[in-house]
């Protein structure tokens, strides 16, 4: 690395017991020693997401008709990665992968694009989740915001590791009143429970996540709370449009928006980010808290990809290529970059390295424990990553330097550290290469579940 079911654990009380233990004696040669002697020594996690954030659309990534000042101090205190990314290029599914660091082709949730209306699928409740590992340990387990991985209960959050949860349910609502669908229903939850709640979604999440830190603070147990933003996903609407809403009979609003607006809620969601931060330092608990900031795929209308090409929906670097800032006051470098190839999947095993757990060996995680990298203690990892997403054909696999997509029946072959913009196909000077990376596809797609109604095969 270089400056440049409401269920409390599927385990039983005496296997949590040795998970602890174990996670006591890992914790020891991870962490610094002033940190082991606190009661509440082990470090806390504050999971930050946006919602369809496009890679420059900080301020610290490039965007230059707005600023992001807390974000942008947030990577200043932390690192910043340039080649993070996500599992998919829409939402449900890299929620899946987030959730269980594993490809979220391997489980039926994982294969809608996004999960829409389904009703009965969702995340099975017995298999392991980062909130299931981290509670086993001790953690207090907290979602605040967007879930989009089935319909509570059988597949809410509570089924699935999570404590408390205050947040939507499906993969969008009115920002004002809070409702999606056909016809308009109500979607926000405290956990397993409708309820109804006045304001702009941001500022009522931003609101949440303050009292689950002080109470997560007043417990005196660490905490994994996942803030899952729904911003700036669509409907367009920044905090002062609350009179809009009533009115927009389509949700996507598809005839609305502006880039005006669009910096309205991304001012929104940087200060809703202040907010919560300020209530870590207000705590004491910004040394030993772990953030990490991410989004979960590419932008879409407004959103500002550059240098990258595509967006959401596509496995161009602009469909998957997102910010990723971490910060860790007493472990990453202050003012660090990183060029790490780093995805989705990675989060559970490097966030429960950080905790001190050990993964269930019966659900073996596809991701990578980076935290090695992420402290400065090893060189980067070369990574091998594969996607796939089946509205146009499109497949992708990331091996070093060189990118392998296929979209539909046309091929290419880039090398997206020298050119990020996937310009220069280089499949028929580098053919050694294409056709190794093309059969590695193939290869891990033969493993991987099918897309309902369709053979092994993608194309």
């Amino acid at each position: 690395m270089h400056e440049s079911a409401h269920q409390k654990s599927a385990l039983t009380p005496s296997r949590r017991g040795l998970i602890k233990g174990a996670a006591g004696v890992a914790l020891a040669g991870a962490l610094p020693a002033g940190l082991i002697a606190q009661p509440n020594g082990r470090p806390n996690v504050l999971f930050i997401l946006a919602d369809d954030l496009g890679y420059a659309d900080l301020s610290c990534y490039g965007r230059r008709d707005y600023r992001t000042p807390a974000l942008d101090r947030l990577a200043a205190q932390g690192m910043r990665l340039t080649q993070g990314y996500s599992n998919s290029a829409v939402c449900s599914p890299t929620r899946v992968a987030l959730l269980t660091g594993r490809y979220h082709q391997r489980l039926p949730v994982g294969l809608p694009e996004p999960i829409t209306t389904e009703v009965g699928l969702g995340l099975p409740a017995g298999h392991q989740t980062l909130p299931g590992l981290l509670r086993a340990a001790g953690y207090r387990t907290s979602l605040v915001g967007k879930w989009h991985m089935g319909w509570p209960p059988e597949h809410g959050p509570l089924s699935s590791g999570y404590e408390n949860f205050f947040g939507i349910a499906p993969g969008a609502a009115d920002h004002f009143t809070h409702t999606f669908g056909s016809p308009r229903q109500n979607v926000l939850f405290e956990g397993d429970r409708r309820v109804e709640r006045r304001g702009y979604l941001t500022d009522l999440l931003a609101e949440r996540a303050v009292s689950e830190i002080r109470e997560s603070a007043a417990s005196n147990r660490p905490f994994l709370l996942s803030l899952h933003f729904t911003a700036p996903h669509w409907p367009w609407q920044g905090p002062r449009d609350a009179a809009t809403s009533a009115g927009i009979s389509n949700l996507r609003h598809e005839d609305g928006g502006s880039l005006a607006i669009y910096a309205e809620m991304m001012a929104s969601l940087d200060g809703a980010i202040a907010r919560v931060l300020a209530e870590l330092d207000a705590r004491g608990l910004g040394q030993n808290t772990i953030v990490v900031f991410t989004s979960d795929n590419g932008g879409e209308r407004f959103s500002d990809m550059w240098p990258l090409r595509g967006g959401k929906g596509e496995l161009l670097e602009g469909g998957i290529r997102v910010p990723l800032i971490v910060r860790w006051p007493a472990r990453v470098r202050r003012g660090s970059t990183s060029e790490q190839v780093m995805t989705s999947m990675d989060w559970l095993p490097t966030l429960a390295a950080v905790a001190g757990v050990s993964p269930d060996p019966r659900y073996p995680a596809d991701g990578s424990n980076l935290l090695p990298v992420l402290t400065g203690t090893a060189s980067p990892q070369q990574r091998k990553l594969y996607w796939r997403f089946r509205a146009g054909g499109q497949s992708a696999v990331r091996d070093g330097n060189w990118k392998y997509l296929r979209i539909g029946s046309q091929e290419h072959l880039f090398d997206v550290v020298r050119d990020p913009r996937e310009r220069a196909n280089l499949k028929d000077r580098e053919v050694t290469t294409f056709q190794r990376l093309r059969v590695d596809f193939e290869s891990w797609n033969a493993t991987m579940l099918p897309y309902p109604g369709a053979g092994r095969r993608l194309s």
